[in-house]
């Protein structure tokens, strides 16, 4: 069976796998994202899935990627992590035709294709996880842009890119343990206390999102990460906040969850390929 490989390489975890054209996830291996040598570690775990039958290699990464697959701009979650050069490094090492796209655009991509969002005309999809991050797609293509965690709603608390009053710094996964902590909380956020936390944070997100479901006017959000995990305390508030401040008709649009769990950034990274052969494994694009 012919099958793509799929990367993603995030701030925590490096994730490899093989996957169908049906987008069936046949196998998969998952490893900490290392203090160093991110790019050796992410390139061997690639290669250590090769088998007859691969015909090419889609990776999703942290950061800002070039249409020439390097990093051009990333957070202090992969530090030195600016100037990598993914597909070439990825282009040698599998003998494949590689793509290379920023990890939130291609989780969108196996959203758009085989998840929450099959079907859909549009979608404005979103993670919310270490960071918060997001992408737009039309008719099956992921629209350039997406960087919904630097998206401004006030206050003083410093973004990880630096700057402060980001809806990044509020409603990350790290930010809400963070404030947790600091209103005297105490181990996972349970309790009072982190209920206040998370109800504010899903809150200002949902503002947010309802500013953009009224510029973007998309036919479905989905919302997927980690943060999800906090279930209705979280997705409730988020919920009515964004259609409260969105305008009658995008007020309404449909609210999924991500449906391919945990191995959407794999799914999705593979999905860049979109079902195609490729005719020669010299072409890389």
């Amino acid at each position: 069976m012919k099958a793509v490989l799929g990367v993603d390489i995030g701030g925590t975890k490096i994730a490899a796998g093989l996957v169908s054209p049906s987008g069936e996830l046949l196998s998969s291996r998952v490893i900490a994202t290392p203090a160093a040598d991110v790019l050796d570690h992410a390139v061997r775990l690639a290669r250590s899935l090769l088998t007859d039958g691969v015909v090419a290699c889609g990776v999703g990464s942290a950061g800002t990627i070039s249409a020439s697959g390097i990093v051009t701009h990333a957070t202090d979650a992969l530090p030195g992590w600016a100037g990598t050069d993914l597909l070439g490094a990825f282009s040698a090492a599998l003998d494949l035709p590689v793509r290379v796209v920023n990890d939130v655009h291609a989780w969108a991509e196996g959203e758009s294709r085989f998840g929450a969002a099959a079907g859909a005309t549009s979608a404005l999809v979103v993670t919310v996880g270490t960071g918060i991050g997001g992408a737009f797609v039309v008719d099956g293509r992921v629209l350039p842009g997406g960087a919904l965690g630097h998206l401004w709603v006030g206050g003083d608390r410093r973004c990880p890119c630096g700057r402060v009053g980001h809806v990044e710094a509020y409603a990350s996964g790290p930010a809400l343990l963070a404030e947790y902590l600091r209103r005297g909380g105490q181990g996972s956020l349970e309790g009072p206390v982190a209920d206040e936390v998370v109800r504010e944070a899903a809150t200002l997100l949902g503002r947010a999102l309802g500013g953009l479901a009224s510029t973007l006017e998309p036919a479905v959000i989905v919302i997927g990460g980690g943060v999800t995990g906090l279930g209705s305390r979280f997705l409730d508030p988020l919920s009515a906040a964004l259609r409260a401040e969105a305008l009658p008709g995008p007020d309404r649009v449909p609210i999924r969850l991500a449906s391919l769990g945990s191995a959407g950034g794999v799914i999705g990274a593979a999905s860049l390929w979109k079902g195609e052969v490729p005719c020669s494994y010299g072409e890389h694009s």
